[in-house]
């Protein structure tokens, strides 16, 4: 016979193992009286938890968070209130309900998400139209520059250069070759209206 199984008869046999003072050994840390709340508990709180939740995996995440939940919140249980095994599927309960709220409103998340995407067909004239009044916005404003930070401008963020590139293929400074982006830059902010 094995250890879990002499752990799961000594258990339901010894009246010392009664689940509220099992819970209170618990409360002080006590990892043998754990081991004996597990055992006594599991079948029930796996079928509470699996006749809510249904799905077989979620249902053994959800036990597996109650049991971590009787660990660390042992110490709030209070006998005068009621069982320990009451107190322990009132948790598991309450799990799992948790778990089917969440589980619900994600899939009707996703649905209204779903629907409404699907409510709004893809517009491909509009978006061109749109992408080219953008970009003779963008011509306008460059046209505003001095061609000294237009060529920088040009030569950074339409041909892919590095500060220090656009500086050597112009013979100019480092420093220089920022201000004028900088400078470039806050004027195209200015004249495409970008907060």
């Amino acid at each position: 016979m094995g250890d879990r199984a002499r752990r799961l008869r000594s258990a339901r046999t010894d009246p010392a193992n009664d689940a509220g003072e099992l819970l209170q050994r618990v409360a002080l840390g006590d990892e043998a009286a754990f081991a004996q709340l597990y055992d006594l508990l599991i079948g029930s709180v796996f079928g509470m938890v699996r006749r809510i939740v249904r799905d077989p995996a979620q249902s053994e995440e959800v036990v597996q968070e109650v049991m971590v939940e009787l660990w660390r919140s042992a110490a709030k249980f209070s006998p005068e209130r009621g069982s320990a095994t009451t107190w322990a599927m009132t948790l598991a309960h309450r799990r799992a309900v948790d778990r089917v709220r969440s589980a619900q409103a994600a899939a009707d998340r996703d649905d209204m998400v779903g629907r409404r995407d699907a409510s709004r067909p893809f517009d491909e004239v509009s978006e061109q139209v749109t992408a080219r009044l953008e970009q003779e916005q963008v011509r306008r404003c460059l046209s505003t520059l001095t061609d000294l930070q237009r060529e920088s401008v040009l030569l950074a963020y339409y041909g892919g250069r590095t500060y220090r590139e656009v500086g050597e293929l112009l013979s100019t400074p480092l420093g220089t070759i920022k201000t004028r982006l900088r400078d470039g830059l806050i004027r195209l902010r200015d004249c495409l209206g970008v907060a």
